[in-house]
């Protein structure tokens, strides 16, 4: 079992860590610095000493009563004067021997210079620590020159290593006080930030901060659904692999701006706003996702939090079914017309009237069969023959004349998913009908569609007889959101376009635009070389 210690949270390790570093830092500081004191009091009780031994020399009295009968009588008031006033612990003046004309013992005047003087002797100078007679002390000896500059005598000054060590006490205790002040600042300084620490981890240790950290990352990475954190600055925080998978983000998108990361506009518009959104729908290249957002307001974090679900599949399958949905509601009127016609065939029989109840039930017939086998000998691929059946019943049930060129034929997909045909063809059929309905005044509605192979291509196109697409609204026509029909409710308005454009987008397809009387759309699809064989 683990010992307290290594139950500690975050913050209290960080605030001993931070201790035990400012005590470091303090206490090499000090010694630093006391170093630094001492060399600096040593240097210049040195420089002091010399300073008062040359003003001694050079002074002309100290000549002249050096060379006199009685030196000491003369010079030691004189040095003793001099120490007092220069706050020096000796002043010595001697003979070329070393004997001494002065000392502050007078005792010892006459007796022998402890120390070096030999380079003095020689016209130098001596700066030393040595043990005299006082102690320990720092000196300087220099010569005293007569006119001639030839040594007559010598001055020896001396601070005592007391005096000196008095001097730097001094300087010590005001370096422990700042030593103690910077303690107690950076303490109280360690003890807030740790505080503050606390807070921003909940008092974990950092193993369970580690977990908790594991844990969260391992569920980033493991849930299908996307998750993406943007900031107020609309930044991203956090994006998990499903978000990158569902937005089509080949690398991290986490610093940088949601306008930077290629989406589409209304896409990234959801995704920076600071708002709640429920279910809404949008088509990126290759996917349909759902999105909901919520803004965040906690602990001084501001951003949106948005979840993404794929949701292309479902609207494939919805498209299918809405599209067998229709074929079967087709084929229920067509069922209850075709009931009404029988009964008309019926009545002219019974009226006696048997060659019109025949013509009438050829007649209707032929009509349903010539459509049926056009289609059908027009497009090998089941499922797509299906939906052009079904449209060709819708369309009619709508009162809008829905015509295959004669160059309509299709014996096969060409290596295209039957899926993407349905979406392509049953979208701009729908939408063309949509079209013809609303924007012819008078006359019958009519969709033109046309499915061939063209080189290389597979050429899908539908027209209308409607008003067409305005110029300037081109460019956005297959961005999900764009209408022209303002009956649309928001959820549902200008999905189909979009899908189509993914569609288109998911083959490697292209998508034109014209206008001939209504709108012309034209997609166009490479075909493999195995499938135009």
């Amino acid at each position: 079992m683990r010992g307290p210690r290594w139950r500690w949270s975050l913050a209290r390790q960080f605030l001993l860590v931070q201790l035990v570093g400012l005590g470091v830092l303090v206490a090499v500081g000090g010694v630093l610095a006391y170093l630094n004191a001492a060399d600096t009091v040593n240097d210049r009780a040195r420089n002091r000493a010399l300073a008062v031994a040359r003003t001694i020399a050079d002074t002309p009295s100290v000549l002249t009563d050096v060379t006199g009968p009685n030196p000491t009588a003369l010079l030691q008031p004189f040095a003793e004067r001099v120490r007092g006033d220069a706050g020096v612990d000796f002043v010595t003046i001697m003979n070329l021997d070393g004997i001494r004309f002065t000392h502050p013992n007078p005792e010892l005047i006459g007796e022998e210079f402890i120390g070096n003087t030999a380079a003095a002797r020689a016209g130098g100078v001596v700066t030393e620590t040595y043990t005299g007679s006082l102690g320990p002390s720092i000196r300087a000896v220099v010569p005293v020159f007569d006119a001639g500059h030839r040594v007559t005598a010598m001055v020896a000054v001396g601070i005592t290593v007391n005096t000196i060590s008095a001097d730097l006490a001094g300087r010590l205790v005001s370096l422990i006080v700042a030593a103690a002040a910077m303690l107690l600042v950076g303490g109280v300084g360690s003890f807030l930030i740790s505080r503050r620490l606390s807070r921003q981890t909940q008092g974990l240790a950092p193993a369970e901060l580690s977990r908790v950290f594991a844990s969260y990352e391992a569920t980033l990475h493991a849930v299908r659904e996307g998750l993406v954190l943007v900031d107020a600055d609309s930044r991203v925080v956090l994006c998990n692999d499903g978000a990158r998978d569902l937005l089509g983000l080949t690398e991290s998108p986490v610093g940088a701006l949601v306008s930077d990361l290629g989406l589409a506009a209304p896409l990234a518009e959801a995704l920076a706003a600071g708002e709640a959104r429920l279910d809404e729908i949008h088509v990126t290249d290759t996917r349909v996702v759902v999105l909901n957002s919520a803004t965040v307001r906690s602990d001084g974090v501001d951003g949106n939090v948005v979840t993404l679900r794929d949701h292309t599949d479902l609207q494939l399958l919805s498209g299918e079914l809405d599209t067998t949905r229709g074929l079967a509601e087709s084929l229920h009127a067509q069922a209850h017309e075709s009931a009404n016609r029988l009964h008309t065939v019926v009545s002219l029989v019974e009226m006696g009237r048997t060659q019109e109840a025949v013509e009438f039930a050829t007649a209707e017939l032929t009509l349903a069969q010539q459509l049926t086998d056009r289609v059908v000998g027009a497009v090998a691929e089941p499922v797509l023959a299906a939906l052009l059946l079904g449209k060709a019943a819708e369309a009619s049930e709508r009162g809008v004349e829905l015509v295959f060129t004669d160059d309509t034929a299709l014996d096969d997909t060409r290596g295209i998913e039957p899926r993407a045909l349905v979406t392509i063809l049953g979208n701009l059929i729908d939408n063309a009908m949509d079209a013809a309905i609303e924007g012819l005044a008078d006359g019958r509605p009519k969709v033109i569609v046309t499915v061939r192979v063209d080189g290389t291509e597979l050429l899908l196109r539908v027209a209308d007889t409607g008003r067409g697409v305005p110029e300037e609204a081109r460019a956005e026509v297959f961005r999900r959101g764009f209408s022209t029909k303002p009956h649309d409710g928001p959820a549902g308005r200008g999905l189909g376009l979009a899908l189509v454009g993914q569609a288109v987008r998911s083959n490697r397809g292209t998508i034109e635009l014209d206008r001939d009387h209504g709108a012309v759309f034209t997609v166009r699809l490479p075909i493999s070389d195995e499938a135009s064989r």
